[in-house]
């Protein structure tokens, strides 16, 4: 870890768990025939991705203290992130998610958590030392949805950001977990105007301003003055991006998609690593966009293997893959 040593630390707070993907494509939960299990949870995807690209993550969050729990925590490791932000819950288990694979490669959940250790994580138990060292602090929303992790996630929000660091929100939308959908709008929109950078899906975006229509008009309904940069992504179509004095978007790369799990994670993942250490890039379209190109490709990449954390790619990867197109 020598190496990336000197690189602005990214730290992403919120669930890892354990998806159960079915060994058969296209078939319902009821018809598969077998489930490999597959470590996941955007947060921790987005920890890994960053690590993987050679920057510097950390993972804060809390798990069973089960041997799921302690399997999860030995992957961060592996893969290079820090682990000194991470709980273990005697009394609760590790999430598990359930996941049907459709034939184009999409996906349906079924989640157990009831209560899961990370929905359990209280302020109390925050490595603050680590959050005020984040260049850059990434979350998603299902730490939103319960008591006390709410609260966890709030303050180290605040924390963070007290100490500099550039906030980033994925609203990463699982409408089954919120007890409706007017709760999962109002939550997710009550942190929306403290993040710097928002990524949401086109089907997010549909889902917060209730319009069909995917354009500059319903996205920059969701623009607000502390932001310096939203992005929309559009699948295998790409992504559009709106900051202060600019906005277009940034062609696809046409790939053979098996599982596009952690595709957005890896998108993510891929922009934070780049502007952790060199924010001027939000402000500088022409860099932004070689940026984005890079993020695409790192999002393409990982849909054409089934798994999140393993598809995701390293720098060579994306850069061989770069040279190819």
């Amino acid at each position: 870890m020598a190496s990336n040593g000197e690189k602005g630390l990214i730290v992403s707070f919120g669930e890892m768990l354990i998806d159960f993907v079915p060994t058969e494509s296209g078939v319902s939960l009821a018809e598969a025939p077998g489930f490999l299990k597959a470590p996941g949870g955007a947060p921790a995807n987005v920890a890994i991705a960053v690590s993987r690209l050679g920057g510097r993550s950390a993972f804060v969050g809390k798990l069973g203290d089960d041997e799921f729990g302690h399997m999860l925590a030995g992957i961060l490791r592996k893969n290079g992130v820090a682990d000194q932000g991470i709980n273990f819950d005697t009394g609760a288990r590790t999430a598990l998610a359930f996941v049907t694979l459709r034939a184009d490669g999409d996906r349906e959940f079924m989640f157990y958590r009831n209560p899961s250790a990370d929905m359990l994580l209280r302020p109390d138990e925050l490595n603050l030392d680590l959050i005020r060292s984040a260049k850059v602090f990434h979350y998603g929303s299902i730490s939103l949805i319960v008591e006390p992790c709410r609260s966890a996630h709030l303050k180290a929000m605040e924390v963070a950001k007290e100490a500099g660091a550039l906030l980033s929100y994925d609203p990463n939308l699982r409408e089954p977990l919120w007890p409706s959908k007017e709760e999962a709008k109002t939550q997710i929109m009550s942190i929306w105007d403290k993040a710097e950078i928002i990524k949401v899906s086109d089907v997010e975006l549909e889902f917060l301003t209730g319009s069909n229509k995917i354009d500059d008009e319903t996205a920059m309904s969701l623009w607000h003055p502390n932001l310096k940069l939203l992005l929309v992504t559009l699948g295998e179509k790409g992504c559009r991006y709106y900051a202060k004095t600019f906005r277009g978007s940034v062609d696809p790369f046409h790939v053979n998609a098996v599982d596009t799990t952690g595709a957005g994670d890896s998108f993510v993942g891929a922009l934070l690593n780049k502007i952790a250490d060199d924010q001027s890039i939000l402000e500088d379209e022409e860099r932004l966009r070689k940026v984005l190109r890079f993020a695409n490709a790192c999002g393409a990449i990982t849909t054409t293997k089934k798994g999140a954390i393993p598809a995701l790619p390293s720098e060579a990867e994306v850069d061989s893959f770069l040279e190819g197109k």
